[in-house]
């Protein structure tokens, strides 16, 4: 069900390259040769039900990741960039006793009772097209992804056969994914959109994909270059990065099938500083790792700057208000969503499996947003990040939309503080933009001036030379909310 694609490519086009990476080009027919293999080895090496891969973008991950499905068992994808504790957490509530690594990275597990398996050490094989008992029904795990950790320890993410399957397919389908494209692959593997976006969808496509094993935005426009690169996935920052990187030009992206950023929300100033500067639009979607992880999905064909675009094939999306009742095209309220992408549930804690899901096993996202008469769908904010102020609802999503207009803002993030007289106070934190000079009440002007209601702008205001993000970008308020609640009244 998603080993099936690799082994058919190897079979039908055995040289062609699947995967260019630091170590240089890898065919299909190599590819599955180390996949097969280790699956064989992986099957005698342990009898534990999971593996775990600790590897950057590259051929070997690709490897590791078919091999250890082949082997019957699931993937543990291990973050490195966790620190030790959230990395021991994976490892005890996983139950893994086998990790795939390079030595590189070996010493982050040297104090953990594994067997560490060199995957630059093992011996090629012939690849053996039809292995035995390779079939697996679309309920069985195949993926075993802890989420990011950005509030408490990790949580491991079921995902299975049929959620990885399904929603691969419905996004070849939605975004009419050709196996021409040369995919970009930047995003962490161990990351969920990395995964299914720059590994599964080109695998099942036999397309070829171009890692970097680590982002930087000269590298990745080099390989843009080199090698022809016509679809690009990233997170925001990824693309800023991109944009403010002297030796970008439109030539860059002149042949660009699409940009596509997600993981969290692209800033109105990237975007449209891609369009001004460098001619080139990017298409922002929407998911989860839960959702593994495509919902959404603005494309060539059809995109509305703003939003995070139409549902995917299969994908059933409720805007709900707080008691769950459906609400009508241009209300907000928290996303729900049902389809055959939404996991399993969450790994060694059914209680909080429970309540993720509605009865009606919708699941329960925490998000805040809307959906248009033309099932565009827009993304507000988070619940919980609601700021309560004297009675009124501030989304901390629109007053940053506001702050990234001001010239010389090129970050910004909004926070509650407790307050004894409104209940919560608007903070906000901006990271300038290189020589320009701000302050609190220039910036507080900027937002009357431009229309933010007076419960909305900022009463306080933090520059900042950086935002906390986690080792995958994703901007981390609950470090902001932990300083703010430090500061003095």
């Amino acid at each position: 069900m998603l080993f099936e694609a690799l082994l058919t490519n190897a079979r039908e086009r055995p040289q062609e390259t699947a995967v260019e990476d630091d170590f240089g080009a890898h065919s299909y027919s190599e590819l599955a040769a180390a996949a097969t293999g280790l699956g064989r080895y992986l099957a005698a090496q342990t009898d534990r039900p999971h593996v775990g891969i600790m590897l950057p973008p590259g051929a070997a991950f690709v490897a590791s990741f078919y091999g250890v499905l082949l082997s019957g068992k699931s993937v543990v994808p291990l973050n490195y960039l966790l620190g030790d504790k959230e990395i021991q957490h994976v490892i005890q509530d996983s139950g893994v006793d086998t990790v795939l690594t390079m030595p590189a990275l070996a010493g982050r597990l040297k104090d953990l009772p594994l067997k560490i398996v060199d995957v630059l050490e093992l011996p090629r094989q012939p690849a053996v097209m039809e292995p035995k008992d390779a079939g697996r029904q679309p309920d069985d795990l195949a993926v075993l992804m802890y989420t990011s950790g950005t509030s408490g320890l990790p949580k491991g993410v079921m995902l299975t056969y049929g959620n990885l399957h399904s929603d691969v397919q419905a996004c070849i389908e939605h975004a009419d994914l050709r196996r021409q494209l040369v995919f970009l692959g930047i995003i962490p593997l161990f990351h969920a959109f990395g995964m299914t976006a720059t590994m599964l969808a080109p695998m099942a496509l036999g397309a070829k994909v171009v890692y970097l094993a680590r982002f930087g935005a000269t590298a990745a426009l080099e390989a843009i270059r080199r090698h022809g690169v016509s679809i690009v996935f990233g997170v925001p920052s990824m693309y800023g990065a991109m944009l403010r990187a002297d030796s970008a030009s439109p030539a860059d992206f002149r042949d660009m099938f699409a940009l596509i950023s997600g993981g969290e929300a692209l800033p109105e100033a990237v975007r449209l500083g891609f369009e001004r500067r460098l001619g080139v639009t990017i298409h922002e979607g929407y998911g989860l790792t839960e959702t593994s992880p495509v919902v959404s999905l603005n494309t060539p064909a059809a995109h509305r700057p703003g939003s995070v675009g139409r549902t995917i094939p299969g994908a059933c999306v409720r805007v709900a208000d707080d008691e769950g009742r459906p609400l009508p095209a241009g209300s907000e309220g928290e996303i729900w969503i049902r389809g055959p992408m939404v996991m399993k549930g969450y790994y060694n804690l059914p209680q909080e499996t429970a309540a993720a899901f509605t009865p009606d096993r919708f699941f329960r996202t925490g998000d805040l947003g809307k959906m248009d008469a033309d099932g565009y769908l827009y993304i507000t904010g988070r619940k919980k990040e609601l700021i309560i102020c004297a009675g009124e609802k501030v989304s901390p999503r629109e007053v940053e939309d506001v702050l990234v207009r001001h010239p010389g803002v090129a970050e910004a993030a909004v926070v509650g503080r407790k307050d004894e007289m409104r209940g919560e106070a608007v903070v906000a934190f901006v990271v300038p933009h290189e020589q320009a000079k701000l302050d609190a009440e220039s910036i507080r002007r900027f937002c009357r001036d431009s229309g933010l209601a007076g419960f909305k702008i900022p009463r306080e205001v933090i520059i900042a030379s950086e935002l906390p993000r986690s080792p995958t970008g994703k901007l981390l308020k609950r470090v902001l909310v932990q300083m703010v609640s430090q500061r003095p009244a």
